[in-house]
């Protein structure tokens, strides 16, 4: 039997940790996989280091978009996508996440008659203002397979009309990753490195459009970690579409300003950290997992499991309720749970599912 061939994409920082273990798996399976980077991400601290320190072999084809308004990125990642398609005649093309990458090749794929998986389908904000809620909603809408970190996103899935062999339950891919790699980050010096101990500081990350780009909301914010970090220093690695916002902001002396941290620094800070505040739905996940109480700066969450199963609040945006709400959390902290299927394994039902959708679909048409 000829072996299935795959196009898998990743593009954006968040989408190197959620490929690593689906690749993984349908490569032991014997699919014939081409890892496609579409270059969304072209920084360095952003992209290569998540390679090399994952573990992430080469990509096959690099389509090299780089940056720009999100139209403009969305179709010269359709235009550069296509003809890997045209090319290749793949059997599947998998997309994770819902980064613009994400959306425009469950496109090209789709319109192509290419068999589409959605890795991490069914979250929902219900904030169209979120770039990400568009990627992800539309990316469901067309994709084959849609498989789900949770059953929140299958529900979601099904109050659309989604149900049936479209849709698998199967845990989180990015745990396996953080599963995978946590004792190494645990070894890691990069406490020492910034003179901080164990649990006696807090992690910060801002990179979202609402909190960073309106100057005044930015400072407020700002201002709300100042008076938090004079209880704790926070630690801000500061993302590249935040640095030039910070700009004319007097930064509070408790507020240790650093460059994006690589995978393994940044996984050693949130699970050393005494607490976290973010707008990341990543570390939203990943601070569960470590048992991180974990403070989410937005009105909304695509990741309520967090909430309901996990160490997150989400606190919202008002400086008095931020700081509030982190006090609290310092001094009580939270209960450790895991969610179902957080388990380190979800590569592997992931590349089960795949696989035999692909087939099923194959089969129907012959």
């Amino acid at each position: 039997m000829k072996a299935l061939q795959a196009l898998l994409v990743v593009g954006a920082r968040p989408n190197f940790m959620k490929i690593k273990p689906v690749l993984d798996a349908l490569e032991i399976r014997g699919v014939d996989c081409l890892l496609v980077h579409t270059g969304q991400h072209y920084d360095a601290k952003l992209s290569q280091v998540f390679f090399d320190e994952l573990g992430i072999r080469a990509a096959d084809e690099h389509l090299n978009v780089g940056s720009g308004s999100h139209a403009v990125q969305t179709a010269a990642v359709m235009v550069a996508f296509e003809k890997v398609v045209d090319r290749e005649q793949p059997d599947m093309v998998v997309v994770v996440g819902d980064v613009n990458s994400t959306l425009a090749c469950a496109l090209v794929g789709a319109k192509a008659g290419v068999h589409v998986t959605h890795v991490e389908s069914g979250l929902r904000s219900r904030d169209w203002s979120m770039p990400e809620e568009i990627n992800r909603v539309a990316t469901d809408h067309i994709s084959d397979l849609l498989l789900a970190p949770s059953p929140d996103g299958v529900a979601n899935l099904a109050a659309e009309g989604i149900t049936g062999d479209r849709v698998a339950l199967v845990g989180n891919v990015m745990i396996d990753t953080l599963l995978s790699n946590v004792d190494q980050a645990r070894e890691r010096p990069i406490l020492d490195k910034l003179g901080l101990e164990r649990k006696g500081f807090g992690l910060v990350t801002l990179h979202r459009p609402a909190n960073v780009d309106d100057p005044a909301e930015l400072d407020a914010l700002i201002g709300a970690l100042g008076a938090i970090s004079t209880d704790y220093p926070l630690v801000f690695p500061v993302h590249p579409r935040t640095v030039h916002q910070l700009d004319g902001i007097n930064m509070p002396e408790g507020i240790i300003v650093t460059e994006p941290f690589g995978y393994l620094d940044f996984v050693a800070l949130q699970d050393a950290a005494a607490l976290v505040l973010t707008d990341s739905g990543g570390v939203q996940e990943e601070t569960t997992v470590l048992g991180t109480p974990c403070l989410t700066l937005r009105d909304n969450t695509e990741r309520p499991i967090t909430i309901t199963e996990g160490t997150n609040t989400v606190v919202g945006r008002d400086p008095e309720a931020i700081v509030a709400e982190a006090r609290v959390r310092l001094e009580n902290g939270w209960p450790v749970r895991r969610p179902a299927l957080w388990d380190g394994m979800a590569g592997e039902r992931c590349a089960d599912a795949i696989i035999e959708s692909v087939r099923a679909r194959a089969a129907r048409r012959v």
